[in-house]
């Protein structure tokens, strides 16, 4: 590429420079931008699917009370024996149209704030990536909210499986109204602001970490491993606003009865009634889908990047 056939005249920030304005050089270089994070997000998705499906049933286990809870593996085997194997994609139509947008404005979105940020504040530190990924985290689903609403009402709803995602797109317009699209939006975004933060600030600095202290250049194996670091660290922050997030777009009023009256009311609720292991109910369900989807999502988008003729993350 031109940038690497000048680099040993230049300097680091100068070719960083450089190579953040040449993101945006035409139309179709911004397309190939928001496609490749898109479709690889669309992947990862489609193939973690089974393991939403079942973080998001593990979160709905004894609602406002305290006792043994089941695992991931029962949960698997009653949902196969009573409901068969195409329970496990319930909500894959919303989920797929959401990911599409969804991830093709988080991923899409990062580079751009940084590059804003920069030339505002003339840094791209780690701070700056961290707020980078959390405006992209939170404009892409304050965007998406109505698809992911369906898509955990159909993963709870095994009567759905016929009439699909149209009809309880009516159904819930009708008896709750157009706001109910919008239910658990706040959490949402504060889930998706710190998961972009806390995927992309780490990954991007794994990477440069890696770089700096190692012999590994880019390439699969730094791929690998800065999505991997990344992956288990997202997990473990965005667990508890994951689980708040669920149990408020589950929430129906149709019969006037809401349990939580915000997030903030929700999680003191959870804690007040089913105790601190309450916030992380279908945490290892979350790590073992939000870590190969962390994986898989870098990796693959990375290659297509590669493709496409666009730098590296």
């Amino acid at each position: 590429m031109p940038e690497n056939s000048t680099s040993n005249n230049s300097t680091p920030s100068g070719l960083e420079h450089d190579e953040k304005q040449n993101w945006a050089a035409s139309p179709s270089t911004v397309f190939n931008h928001f496609a490749t994070s898109g479709l690889s997000v669309a992947v990862a998705t489609g193939v973690t699917h089974p393991l939403d499906v079942l973080k998001v049933r593990l979160q709905m286990q004894l609602v406002g009370q305290k006792g043994p809870l089941s695992g991931m593996g029962k949960i698997f085997i009653s949902a196969v024996k009573n409901e068969g194997p195409k329970s496990l994609y319930q909500g894959l139509t919303p989920a797929l149209t959401r990911s599409v947008v969804y991830g093709g404005l988080r991923l899409g979105l990062y580079e751009p704030s940084k590059y804003a940020c920069d030339l505002a504040f003339g840094s791209s530190n780690v701070l700056v990536k961290i707020a980078s990924g959390m405006f992209a985290g939170a404009i892409a689903t304050a965007l998406t909210n109505p698809m992911e609403v369906l898509k955990v009402r159909l993963q709870m709803n095994p009567d759905m499986r016929k009439s699909g995602p149209v009809s309880e797109l009516r159904r819930t317009l009708s008896e709750e109204g157009i706001r109910a699209l919008w239910k658990g939006v706040g959490p949402a975004m504060a889930r998706a602001a710190v998961l972009t933060a806390s995927q992309l600030a780490t990954y991007d600095e794994t990477k440069q970490i890696l770089v700096r202290w190692t012999s590994l250049e880019e390439g699969f194996p730094i791929h690998l491993i800065s999505s991997s670091v990344a992956g288990i660290l997202s997990t473990l922050v965005t667990a508890p606003i994951d689980m708040v997030k669920t149990r408020l777009m589950l929430q129906r009023e149709a019969a006037g009865i809401r349990i939580y009256k915000g997030g903030f009311h929700c999680a003191y609720q959870v804690l007040l009634s089913e105790g601190p292991r309450g916030l992380y109910k279908g945490g290892f369900a979350i790590f073992a889908r939000l870590g190969p989807q962390t994986t898989i999502t870098f990796i693959l988008c990375e290659e297509l990047r590669k493709l496409a003729g666009l730098k590296a993350i």
